[in-house]
């Protein structure tokens, strides 16, 4: 792997993990949140996924809301931290979303609850995810967006600025919708769909977010990180910069979540193919009921 493709420190990932699975059920209530919206979409297809992955499944809130749902009779549980792994029991192992070691064409099913996040090579993962599908079969991920955190982030940088004479990077990157989907076909998905849901979650303050974020096992990874602990002098202006700038009428603190869904297929020969350009029957203008100016004619004005 370059330098340029290792944006996060992969070991302290898998330590933040093992250190938050004893207390997780305290701090998991985004997990359950999002595995049950995934459940939902499941049943939105008409057909039955016997065998399936749960990539990414920390302490199993994914297997749990899946119970019933899409037709799965056995779920292989993955997670890069043993802890995790563990917790989440039935048939599970430690392993690394970007070194998957599964066989080819062995899943129905690939999906994963807010995890991928923290892949550094999340083009080559979604070719290994591919890779473990079935033809015509389905990978179904939740992950996180380009504005999560996108208040944490902004008054971070303007405490590290003030009390610090510089910024350091403090919130994961996140993909935005065009980055995803451009990241399923260069995989070799057929039919990719990225759409996107906001959640916001209030909180007491500003340590109250932070607090759960290290629960969660969601603390700061990214390799340029500054070292060492944080100034109280940081921390306690970013604490204020988030109360005056996003405080809610209730006097609560808002951190928003944003999070994308991906759906992709494996390729197979029966499913369906888009149209060949100008194999069209009928004019989209005459549909519309404009007039249809070519690309070599500009409009004259009037």
């Amino acid at each position: 792997m370059t330098d340029q493709m290792r944006v996060f420190d992969r070991r302290l990932v898998r330590a933040h993990r093992d250190r938050a699975a004893a207390h997780l059920g305290d701090h998991d209530f985004l997990f359950r949140e999002v595995a049950e919206r995934l459940a939902d979409r499941l049943d939105d297809f008409n057909r039955g996924f016997p065998v399936a992955l749960d990539l990414g499944c920390r302490g199993g809130a994914l297997a749990r809301a899946l119970d019933g749902h899409g037709g799965i009779e056995r779920l292989i549980r993955c997670d890069p931290s043993p802890a995790f792994s563990r917790r989440a029991g039935g048939l599970s192992l430690a392993a690394e979303e970007e070194a998957l070691p599964f066989a080819e064409a062995v899943f129905d099913l690939v999906i994963s609850d807010l995890s991928l996040h923290w892949v550094n090579d999340l083009p080559g993962a979604l070719v290994q995810i591919r890779r473990s599908l079935k033809p015509d079969g389905l990978f179904l991920a939740a992950m996180f967006g380009g504005e999560t955190l996108k208040e944490l982030r902004q008054v971070l940088l303007e405490a590290d600025l003030a009390e610090e004479g510089g910024a350091s990077p403090r919130v994961s990157p996140f993909a935005d919708v065009r980055d995803a989907g451009d990241l399923l076909q260069r995989a070799g998905f057929a039919l990719p769909v990225v759409d996107l849901d906001t959640i916001t979650v209030t909180y007491a303050d500003a340590f109250a977010l932070m607090r759960d974020l290290r629960g969660m096992g969601e603390a700061n990874a990214v390799v340029e990180r500054r070292g060492g602990f944080t100034r109280r002098t940081t921390m306690m202006a970013a604490a204020r910069l988030y109360q005056e700038k996003f405080q809610d009428r209730q006097g609560r603190t808002p951190a928003t979540f944003q999070i994308l869904y991906l759906t992709a297929w494996a390729p197979h020969e029966a499913q369906q193919k888009p149209r060949k350009p100008g194999s069209a029957r009928a004019r989209l203008a005459d549909a519309l009921g404009t007039i249809e100016i070519s690309a070599g004619d500009k409009a004259q004005p009037k």
